[in-house]
């Protein structure tokens, strides 16, 4: 018997959007790395981006880059995640490039690569007002760089690197990108030698390589979101060109409750599971459904997007998630099975989930 929930995963989906990525950004001399971090490594996906042409992967978690390397995945690879001081020796190890916005991580950094006898790159943060990682003073940021050229000659300042929309949802624009590549500048006279990469975000920054805003001089993306999902681009920043590229993922879950019930709680109430103060519009009695998979398979279940007509998500707890299906044209009964597009948030915690079976088509 077929094992739900499930997440279904179109391989040859994700290879097509990776290579129209892939030439809309090499056509604006732009050299993209693909994030995997999203997807948690999986090593099929990892596989199939490799089989791209990528020049490099990129993840925030070491245990993936680990992981992808036992599998046999060949690739140059650039950690996203600033490394923790106990995360320095591993960084050397495995990662060929590292984004840094610390100098004593740096120093430690050079530390390690004098005892495993290695050499490492690193990508300077610039916070452009995302308020996330990167220097604030760019002249700190140049001190340091010139710290790093007489102090740590086994690193080497390869690039500067922004970040949008992950914590203030700042947009990128050419104001800002064209600010990054004058620093880019400055830190090439401060150092010595070019930038290999002023990268200038992710999947967010797509819609000035598709518009032709982007400025001349950034030649790097960090890009997952729009391979792997392609939802925040055509959904939420309505990019026409980018509805073309389907998503290749689909989760399927069983039915395993079907009732009549009163749309809002009976009785006096509390908090829920999670510490939250639940508001609920008494609809009166409604046809509701659980599914049987919540919080811990997919995150956030409202963030879902059902394919079936007439449903809303109404909540999930850890392990149910609770649709109204009082307006589906279909009738819903246990043990049917149902299929949800997802979110950036659902696939990140279905693909990192045990207990979500993961199905691959076109391997």
């Amino acid at each position: 018997m077929t094992a739900y929930p499930q997440l279904e995963i179109d391989l040859n989906i994700i290879r097509n959007n990776a290579a129209r990525i892939k030439k809309l950004c090499g056509e604006r001399g732009i050299d993209v790395w693909a994030v995997v971090k999203g997807v948690n490594a999986l090593p099929e996906i990892t596989d199939a981006l490799v089989g791209v042409g990528f020049t490099g992967l990129a993840t925030s978690r070491l245990s993936q880059i680990e992981k992808s390397i036992k599998y046999g995945i060949h690739s140059r690879w650039l950690l996203l995640r600033i490394p923790q001081m106990c995360e320095c020796a591993d960084v050397v190890r495995l990662a060929d490039v590292s984004l840094e916005s610390s100098i004593d991580v740096i120093r430690e950094l050079e530390k390690e690569c004098v005892k495993q006898n290695r050499t490492h790159k690193v990508i300077m943060m610039a916070d452009t007002g995302d308020l996330r990682e990167g220097y604030w003073d760019r002249e700190e940021l140049l001190r340091d760089c010139m710290e790093i050229k007489k102090s740590c000659p086994h690193i080497t300042v390869a690039g500067v690197g922004t970040n949008f929309t992950d914590y203030g949802g700042t947009v990128p624009t050419a104001e800002k990108l064209t600010g990054l590549v004058k620093l880019a500048e400055r830190m090439e006279e401060a150092v010595g030698h070019p930038m290999e990469f002023v990268s200038g975000g992710g999947t967010t920054t797509l819609p000035l390589v598709i518009n032709g805003t982007i400025p001349t001089g950034i030649n790097h993306l960090r890009i997952g979101e729009a391979i792997l999902l392609n939802h925040d681009l055509p959904n939420e920043f309505h990019v026409d060109e980018m509805k073309a590229l389907p998503s290749p993922v689909l989760l399927r879950a069983q039915v395993i409750e079907v009732f009549d019930k009163p749309s809002a709680p009976v009785g006096e109430t509390a908090t829920d599971a999670f510490d939250n103060h639940p508001v609920f519009e008494d609809r009166g009695i409604r046809r509701r459904a659980i599914l049987g998979f919540g919080r811990l398979d997919a995150g956030d279940a409202k963030k879902l997007v059902p394919t079936d007509k007439g449903v809303e998500i109404l909540a999930a707890t850890s392990d149910h998630t609770i649709i109204d299906i009082e307006d589906c044209p279909r009738e819903i009964k246990v043990g049917d099975v149902m299929e949800f597009r997802l979110t950036y948030e659902n696939i990140m915690y279905a693909t990192a989930s045990p207990d979500v079976k993961k199905v691959y088509k076109n391997g």
